[in-house]
């Protein structure tokens, strides 16, 4: 069972401001990711069902976060299907992202009182997913659509609760004009966790990055 429902989800992601997407198929160095995440003030992460065998190592990530980083909401991304997400809520997932909307995922998810945040591509997709209980959707690719996209759809939707993900960089200019925008959350992956820097196992590199964005989110929402 979650060990967060999806009004505990939203409040963290709302009060951060970030979601860390992430996937390896080492189970130790994704814990060691997150414990990376959770000391620079990340409290809400999602684990992306990218490789063969990923609930396994999600199961045991959740167990880890369980213990070392107890406010952290462990999610999963990379859904697509009403069967992927019922596995991952099973072993413990307290939030399901999607790169699409696929509406039997929502029925899903609500029965659980679990976040569903699927991927939509249209102002018509965001209000379809609303309607099935999808309060925070997600605009993907967002390097493709852009900040102007977000501050579009905002003006006749102001309630929308949108995260964006896809090419955004943990830098002030780039973070600034996401929440100018609009947006209620970011999600930051690779941009994030440059490859070098998980080969070399330098985790501080990771607490200190996630820090540094969640601050330029915290003095954009200030101005």
């Amino acid at each position: 069972m979650a060990k967060f429902d999806k009004v505990a989800v939203l409040n963290k992601i709302g009060s951060t401001g970030m979601v860390p997407v992430f996937y390896h198929k080492d189970a130790e160095v994704a814990k060691k990711v997150v414990k990376g995440c959770y000391d620079g003030g990340v409290r809400a992460f999602e684990f992306t069902n990218r490789g063969d065998f990923a609930h396994e190592v999600f199961a045991e990530v959740v167990k880890f976060a369980a213990k070392e980083c107890p406010e952290m909401a462990m999610g999963v991304g990379s859904v697509v299907d009403p069967a992927t997400a019922a596995l991952y809520i099973q072993l413990g997932a307290c939030f399901v992202v999607g790169p699409l909307f696929n509406p039997e995922i929502a029925k899903v998810c609500n029965r659980r009182l679990v976040a569903y945040t699927p991927g939509c591509g249209t102002v018509s997709e965001v209000g379809f997913a609303q309607e099935l209980g999808c309060d925070l959707c997600k605009v993907f690719p967002g390097d493709v659509y852009g900040p102007n996209f977000v501050k579009g759809m905002m003006a006749p939707m102001p309630w929308s609760k949108l995260m964006v993900t896809g090419g955004v960089e943990p830098s002030k200019e780039n973070l600034t004009a996401w929440i100018k925008a609009g947006v209620f959350c970011v999600g930051m992956g690779s941009k994030l966790f440059p490859k070098d820097k998980v080969a070399a196992e330098d985790w501080a590199y990771v607490t200190d990055k996630c820090a540094e964005a969640l601050g330029y989110i915290a003095e954009a929402r200030n101005k």
